[in-house]
């Protein structure tokens, strides 16, 4: 490969990395530097420094659209907006998640009849194709 195509396609290469720093779709971000998608999985494939610089190109640009996407959480959140609310509420309030407690108890007595059927019904609602669970 001659020096100019080479040093055409480090250029093509920057440019293309920081495409997916803003935006980690490899579609958009190879559109808008104006490389092919095949380009890029070509160089990927043909050079392994490029392939670790756009893992991590993408993994920022996902950061920052995270970033983007819970800021603008916060705005609906202040716009009283119910959805957002709850949301956040699940997601970072411990008293509002979601979650299964499963504690140990020391047993001395046996369970009554009532109690395992309990636990068996329980069981079964638990698995997934809601068939019976022996015990």
């Amino acid at each position: 490969m001659s020096k100019a195509i080479e040093k055409r396609q480090q250029k093509e290469k920057q440019l293309l990395l920081e495409q997916l720093r803003k935006t980690p779709i490899i579609q958009i971000a190879c559109e808008k530097a104006g490389i092919g998608r095949a380009t890029y999985y070509r160089w990927r494939n043909e050079d392994k420094e490029f392939a670790q610089e756009a893992d991590k190109a993408l993994t920022e640009g996902s950061l920052l659209i995270n970033d983007m996407a819970e800021s603008q959480l916060l705005s609906s959140i202040k716009d009283k907006n119910m959805t957002a609310i709850i949301f956040w509420l699940k997601h970072h309030h411990k008293a509002y998640t979601d979650r299964l407690e499963i504690s140990t108890v020391k047993q001395e007595e046996p369970l009554t009849t009532e109690q395992e059927k309990l636990i068996q019904k329980a069981l079964t609602i638990l698995n997934e194709n809601n068939e019976p669970v022996n015990s």
